[in-house]
């Protein structure tokens, strides 16, 4: 394999690991904040990725998407949250379901300062000291975007829904529940189908372009 694409992918694969150990740690201790501190106990609001990682999600989706050309998302073990006990329930569930997507999208804002600063710079060949800063920047970018928009899918288990199911009336928890039911099989079908790819990939085509431009 070519060196500079297994460089891409060894870096989209460590940033994936901080990003999502970031978003998992954005879960905790929103839950913290809002009463509950069953993710502060079991150690979970950390960076250590070992402390996240779930070995499909982080690992081996992450890296067929990589092998395949694609852009780089995937997930972690979710932050154990219990919220029965804390005021205000599903407002502190609003929070704790928004905090993952949005810790990422401040990510992507972060890294994508960085790589326009280094844009402003001359880079004379990908043998430069400059070189692989921007590519960890570029990438942190795309990987973050990716993370944060896959996961505001309305579709549980993903945060999207946590979102949606604290907003929405009580005359729709049938609903609700049956999604909660079927939400894997549902997730499953829309990334075999490609409906995931579908809704992902025009927005890592902005991002692309924009890195690229």
């Amino acid at each position: 394999m070519d060196p500079q694409k297994t460089l891409e992918i060894v870096i989209q694969i460590v940033v994936l690991l901080f990003a999502v150990s970031f978003h998992e740690s954005a879960h905790g201790y929103v839950a913290m904040k809002c009463g509950d501190n069953t993710a502060r106990d079991l150690g979970r609001i950390t960076m250590n990725p070992l402390k996240h990682l779930d070995p499909i999600g982080s690992l081996l989706f992450p890296a067929m998407l990589a092998f395949s050309g694609l852009p780089v998302f995937g997930w972690a073990r979710p932050v154990p949250v219990s919220l029965r006990g804390v005021p205000n329930p599903r407002r502190a569930n609003l929070l704790v379901s928004a905090a993952g997507p949005l810790s990422n999208l401040l990510l992507a804002l972060c890294f994508g300062a960085g790589f326009a600063l280094l844009k402003g710079v001359e880079i004379p060949s990908k043998a430069s000291p400059l070189y692989p800063l921007s590519l960890i920047f570029g990438l942190s970018v795309l990987v973050n975007v990716s993370l944060a928009i896959f996961n505001l899918l309305p579709v549980p288990p993903l945060d999207g829904f946590g979102v949606v199911e604290s907003l929405v009336p009580a005359s729709a928890f049938p609903a609700v529940i049956f999604l909660r039911r079927y939400g894997f099989v549902i997730l499953v079908v829309l990334m075999f189908t490609g409906v995931l790819g579908f809704i992902m990939r025009p927005v890592q085509g902005v991002v692309i372009g924009w890195l690229r431009s």
